[in-house]
């Protein structure tokens, strides 16, 4: 069945950067669009990013448009999302999915942003 693992959230200060990864396996991740959400503390899940099975076609939420980068390596079946400059308000548990609305999403990964 569908597995997803995502790794690499932090603490961090702000202006920092993070790279997330996201483990799959169970399905054919290179044929598949994936997605990465979060979840801050209080908040509902927010999509934040998704790319489509090549890697070519890249789209993202308009709060983290020229700081954060997705990728993906079909080869290898990984997922990932580079983070740069990083506020406070990305604060959050970071999830990759294989659908819009998470509902494949791994455990997550918790990014903090605070000095």
């Amino acid at each position: 069945q569908t597995q997803l693992v995502e790794s690499g959230g932090d603490l961090v200060q702000p202006g920092g950067s993070l790279r997330l990864s996201c483990a799959a396996s169970g399905f054919m991740f290179s044929t598949s669009w994936m997605y990465w959400l979060r979840q801050a503390p209080g908040k509902g899940l927010e999509w934040v990013s998704r790319i489509n099975q090549r890697g070519d076609q890249t789209f993202y939420t308009d709060s983290v448009k020229g700081r954060f980068t997705v990728s993906r390596d079909n080869a290898e079946s990984t997922l990932y999302l580079q983070m740069n400059n990083l506020k406070s308000d990305d604060t959050a548990v970071y999830y990759c999915s294989k659908d819009l609305n998470g509902l494949s999403r791994g455990q997550g990964t918790q990014v903090t942003v605070s000095s």
